[in-house]
Formats: structure tokens, C-alpha cells, sequence
């Protein structure tokens, strides 16, 4: 890190326990990602219950070409947020599922998503929960029941218009995520 951590108190006193666990979150943090330039961190005790306090946890982290991180965890009733070092790993875990996407990102590796294949079912086999959707280049790809979102698989019709993920099965290409089209597709 480029510049030493930011850490806060508010409504109550940290214990040893409680300052070890920011330490450990904290080099934890600079040994993922040496991208890392600031870390402002701040526990407050939000409210004195019957079995115990609970805390909410603020933290931010700087990377250049990113976003900043934020975690803001208000634990509610949590009776594991009892414990200001659970709530600290929490956030900090939190921080870190970020971090990965935000390097991920950096790194060019985000999954690009193409536009949904489409085409119009062509034929059902008969006495079975499949059939066959035809692709606008001529080819077929199966689908079964279990593929149609929303149940809609008895809706369907020969020659009825449908959106798919296209994916390799045992046998060559098949259907997921089938979605019936309505009448307001755009072509």
C-alpha cells in the first residue's frame, strides 16, 4: 500500500483481538494485491443489545484504473456481528471477492457475453419433453423441457419464435435459457 491504512473506532474501544484481526485483514489485503494504493477502514458500534453489541463496518480501498472498493455492512440482527472481528472479516472478505473481480477486469479477462442465439421451433418429438429449434443458418439445435424459462415449455408451437444460449451436448449443439419471444421482438 501506497500510503498507511486509515483505521477508526467510533462508540467503543477495540480490544487486542479486535486490533489483530484489522492487522491480519489488512496484510491479508497487501499480499492480494500489490495494486492496492489506500485502505480507510471504520467500525462503529451501532447498537447495545441484550446479548451484545453490534457493530456496523465501513471500508474502502483505492486501486489506480478501478474504481474504489466499498464495503458498507450494517449487520442488523446478525448474532455472529456480535463480535466486532467477525464483522471486521466479514467486510474485509467482502472487499476481497471486489478486489478479484476489479483484477480480473484489469487483467482483460471479463467474460464477454454475446447476443442470445434465436430461431423458431421446427418440431417437437413425438410422446417426448424435446424438439428442435431451427437457427436462421438452417441448423438444428435440441432442447428439452427443462430448458424453457418460465415453464413455458406447453406454450410453445411449431414455428413459435425463441431466444436461447447455445451450448455443446453429448450429441452436438443444444438449447439453454430457452425464452419464448413475444410479439414485441425486434428482429
Amino acid at each position: 500500500m501506497q500510503t498507511p491504512p486509515e483505521i477508526a473506532f467510533h462508540q467503543f474501544e477495540p480490544t487486542e483481538a479486535v486490533r489483530a484481526e484489522v492487522a491480519r485483514q489488512v496484510e491479508r489485503l497487501e499480499r492480494f494485491s500489490d495494486r492496492i494504493t489506500s485502505c480507510r477502514l471504520k467500525v462503529s458500534k451501532t447498537a447495545r443489545r441484550q446479548q451484545g453489541d453490534l457493530f456496523q463496518v465501513a471500508l474502502r480501498v483505492a486501486m489506480p484504473g478501478h474504481k474504489d472498493v466499498v464495503v458498507d455492512r450494517a449487520h442488523g440482527d446478525s448474532p455472529e456481528h456480535e463480535h466486532a472481528a467477525v464483522a471486521i472479516r466479514d467486510a474485509f472478505d467482502a472487499a476481497v471477492r471486489q478486489i478479484e473481480d476489479a483484477m480480473r477486469d484489469l487483467r482483460g479477462e471479463v467474460k464477454a457475453h454475446g447476443a442470445p442465439a434465436h430461431g423458431k421451433v421446427v418440431r417437437f418429438l413425438a410422446g417426448e419433453d424435446c424438439g428442435f429449434i431451427e437457427t436462421p443458418d438452417g441448423r438444428e439445435v435440441y432442447f428439452h423441457r427443462n430448458s424453457v424459462v418460465d415453464g413455458d415449455f406447453d406454450k410453445l408451437e411449431t414455428g413459435a419464435e425463441v431466444r436461447f444460449v447455445e451450448e455443446l451436448g453429448e450429441k452436438g449443439a443444444q438449447a439453454s435459457a430457452v425464452h419464448v419471444v413475444g410479439k414485441h421482438h425486434i428482429h
